[in-house]
């Protein structure tokens, strides 16, 4: 086989391989996006849980500052 034959023929396969392999991709089913809407929406129901235990830790300091003020002027 000349040179340019071999060359051509490893193109040749290398091409059908590609088009093989990405025709092997699927498309999504309905289990697969309902997988990913549920992974989103725990992903951001985790990020509103952290934010609102954020702001009660805030508010908790507050409150405990508020009380360590009026003790302090309940002793003078």
């Amino acid at each position: 086989m000349s040179s340019i034959r071999k060359f051509a023929f490893v193109n040749l396969a290398l091409a059908l391989v590609v088009v093989g392999v990405s025709g092997c991709q699927r498309e999504e089913g309905p289990a697969e996006r309902a997988g990913k809407k549920i992974d989103s929406s725990v992903g951001e129901a985790g990020r509103k849980v952290d934010d609102a235990v954020d702001t009660a830790g805030r508010k908790i300091e507050r409150a405990g500052e508020k009380i360590q003020d009026a003790a302090q002027d309940a002793k003078k």
